[in-house]
């Protein structure tokens, strides 16, 4: 039997109904600001997420799936997207136009992770960028997008923790100090490697041995230039306006290497080891690192599986939508006809339907309807004049005129064209 490759979830009815929800939402969300659309290439030259995310992350050094293209080109399947986004504002122009760009974008990305339960070698985001402005306004209005999504979803119970990691003006003397700090700790080969490479990432081990010799290691947030203090304390005000609750997280370090200045992540602790469920930060300096001009940028990337999860470990009866809002049963042949008469007047006015097929009886039709998520049932008989309109969530039913069928249900469904 064939199988899906290890690591990449397959989203089947009913559950792909919460997970569209959830990407629908996010997207949804990011509209309200104006985030414009852009849909970018699934694989790019290894090169954008190499001088993008940097050679030293494990994005890129151990996670990244690359290959060579019939051209001999190395080529990598997009890791994450904000590199991609660089990339496409460089080539098209879109930064000599109107400032900030603001995008947003959804869709699968790949890393060759170690396949667990939220953590996945295909995973699902949405995300958005805003590129151009160094306004510390902007910071929290990308913060408090992902934080009305999580809101609108009706995801519970989850934390925003915040810092700053500083910027090329005072970052130097930091990592200088940390990595004095890390020298005098006693840690295996591997991440003594990673001390001189980017002594920040350190920071982000979970393994409760190096935790222990961390808990005295200086943060980078008692040591920020005059520029970056009044620049977080800015964006933590502007999101206090914004009535969004952070904590800070001082020792906060993504797992991208392009991170400035404000740094983000929105976590669920019940979902265990797996429990960001979304982050981001402010990337300055990353488009010039790409051969574009000196620009400045911010963004998030919220993962629709692990959202998914939180939503169905919260309320497991209500992470999903139905397939439709009507359901039609048809007893007999003549009430077929009408029933798909009925069907092609309802969808045209907004409204999800289906209908019993195959000849299928009553007691058939009602099972049916309840499987399909449907709000009203609408059972019509072999004689054309009235039908049954029964509210299935509160087992009340009316008689309704087939001629007036239309309107009726028209009112009953949230949301159809009136």
């Amino acid at each position: 039997m064939l199988t899906a490759p290890r690591g990449v979830p397959d989203y089947l009815p009913p559950r792909s109904w919460g997970f569209t929800r959830v990407r629908d939402a996010l997207v949804a969300t990011a509209r309200l600001a104006g985030y414009e659309p852009v849909e970018l290439p699934v694989f790019e030259d290894s090169a954008v997420f190499e001088r993008g995310v940097g050679l030293a992350s494990d994005v890129v050094a151990k996670e990244m799936y690359t290959f060579d293209d019939r051209g001999g080109r190395s080529m990598a399947l997009r890791p994450e997207g904000t590199a991609g986004v660089m990339r496409a504002v460089i080539e098209h122009g879109l930064a000599v136009g109107p400032l900030p760009i603001k995008v947003h974008y959804a869709g699968p990305f790949f890393r060759a992770e170690r396949p667990q339960r939220g953590r996945y070698r295909q995973l699902q985001q949405v995300g958005i960028e805003a590129i151009g402005s160094a306004d510390p306004a902007l910071d929290a209005e990308v913060i408090a997008l992902a934080d009305l999504g999580f809101q609108r979803l009706g995801v519970r119970d989850y934390i925003l923790g915040i810092t700053s990691l500083g910027c090329a003006a005072c970052r130097p003397a930091y990592r200088a100090r940390l990595q004095e700090f890390l020298a005098g700790c006693e840690l295996d080969p591997a991440t003594r490697a990673r001390v001189a490479i980017n002594p920040l990432r350190v920071l982000d081990d979970k393994r409760p041995q190096v935790q222990e010799q961390l808990a005295a290691a200086p943060l980078i947030v008692d040591q920020l230039c005059a520029d970056c203090a009044a620049h977080h304390a800015a964006v933590l005000g502007f999101l206090a306006d914004s009535g969004v609750e952070s904590e800070p997280a001082p020792r906060l370090v993504r797992g991208l290497d392009y991170y400035t200045r404000t740094t983000f992540e929105f976590t669920l602790p019940s979902l265990g080891a797996q429990s960001g469920i979304g982050g981001g930060g402010r990337y300055d300096g990353l488009m010039a690192a790409l051969g574009g001009p000196d620009l400045s940028g911010i963004g998030w990337g919220i993962g629709v599986d692990r959202t998914l999860l939180a939503l169905e470990e919260q309320s497991p009866a209500g992470s999903g939508i139905g397939r439709c809002a009507v359901f039609v049963i048809a007893l007999g042949e003549p009430a077929r006809h009408r029933a798909v008469r009925l069907l092609a007047l309802l969808r045209g006015r907004g409204i999800a339907a289906d209908m019993l097929f195959d000849g299928r009886g009553l007691k058939a039709g009602m099972r049916a309807a309840d499987r399909s998520g449907a709000e009203v049932a609408v059972i019509m008989g072999a004689t054309a004049g009235s039908a049954t309109v029964r509210q299935l969530r509160r087992s009340e039913q009316d008689e309704v005129d087939e001629d007036l069928l239309v309107e009726d249900l028209v009112r009953r469904v949230p949301g159809a064209h009136t």
